[in-house]
């Protein structure tokens, strides 16, 4: 049963190969690598990673649709003979991490606790700052291990999760999210469970991207989410722009909202040893140990060169005055769910 990763890049060449080590360690044994725009050689470090097998690297260079640049690439792997060969298909971005509970950890394990499954809803851990300052070249597991709590009352994009599944014909597009383009003559048979292990509604086979907050939804894997980073490397996440809409820079709101510190959680550190072993392996290869060091040498030197810029410059001040993000109280998430409603309702 073969395992695809699909994802799409832009100057992450410092963490490909931690990231590619540790999904191999888990059990994919295929990866589909976009890339687009790069100043640090991820593209080159990506073409060294398809010469040595296991991975292929697409250059998405344009022009893009109008959902953006993770949608043009997913539109083009729909397309493609690795993405229509799978058996099942998780598409992902570099911050996230799979992290399986049950039994040996492996994508196997997964399975064999939900045979049934079609369809599997990986729901985000948030993992916070750790109010690390300075990006260093150290696995992303080791250093943020502070997350938010497991129940969550708020924000719902806490509860956001990616969607393993089967590629048996319900859908004819891989998304960001969840499959999409469904075929409703199968959809009857899809059973989609979520990473707790519960069955879900039919509601969830055509347009839920969000798990149901205000309970536990880690009990089988999480998709472990490291969206900031230290301090410097939020600051170059801000330079590139958003993963699905580029041209919008992030702010201190999106610091806020997913900055959770609350909850120790280092059970992805189970993965380290089989991790190490992959990533060894990658790092004996000259080529690619050369080019990962070029990659974090131009991470420092880009923030150098960032600080001489505003809004970069305030954006940084910011971070370093900032506190980490507190759950707020159940009967607060009822009240800003309350107005939220009502927003909705006003805007139709």
């Amino acid at each position: 049963m073969s395992h695809l990763a699909i994802l799409t890049v832009r100057n992450e060449g410092a963490f490909l190969l931690e990231w590619i080590a540790h999904h191999r360690a888990i059990g994919f044994d295929d990866f589909l690598v976009f890339s687009n725009d790069c100043d640090d050689g991820t593209d080159t470090i990506l073409d060294r990673l398809a010469e040595l097998g296991g991975l292929t690297h697409i250059r998405n260079e344009g022009p893009y649709d109008k959902g953006g640049i993770q949608f043009t690439a997913l539109k083009a792997a729909a397309r493609m003979d690795q993405v229509r060969n799978a058996d099942w298909i998780l598409p992902l971005d570099i911050d996230e991490f799979v992290n399986i509970h049950t039994g040996d950890g492996t994508l196997r394990a997964l399975h064999d606790a939900l045979p049934d499954a079609t369809a599997i809803t990986l729901t985000w851990r948030l993992f916070g700052n750790n109010e690390q300052v300075r990006f260093e070249d150290v696995p992303v597991t080791q250093s943020f291990t502070r997350a938010a709590p497991e129940i969550l009352y708020w924000p719902w994009r806490a509860s956001m999760f990616k969607t393993l599944y089967a590629n048996d014909g319900s859908y004819d597009k891989p998304g960001v999210h969840r499959p999409r383009s469904p075929n409703h003559n199968r959809l009857e048979k899809a059973v989609w469970y979520d990473s707790h292990g519960r069955v879900l509604d039919d509601q969830f086979k055509t347009r839920r991207i969000f798990s149901n907050y205000g309970r536990p939804n880690f009990g089988l894997a999480q998709l472990n989410h490291y969206p900031l980073g230290s301090m410097e490397s939020f600051v170059l996440k801000a330079d590139r722009g958003r993963a699905v809409h580029s041209d919008d820079m992030l702010g201190l709101d999106y610091w806020v909202e997913r900055n959770f510190c609350t909850t120790q959680d280092d059970t992805i550190r189970r993965y380290d040893a089989a991790r190490d072993a992959h990533l060894d392996a990658l790092r004996s290869d000259a080529a690619l140990a050369k080019l990962h060091d070029a990659a974090v040498g131009w991470r420092k030197s880009r923030f150098d060169a960032l600080m001489q810029q505003e809004p970069f410059r305030g954006l940084f001040g910011r971070l370093l005055m900032s506190q980490p993000t507190h759950p707020v109280s159940k009967s607060a998430a009822r009240f800003l769910v309350r107005y939220a409603n009502l927003a909705r309702k006003s805007a139709h």
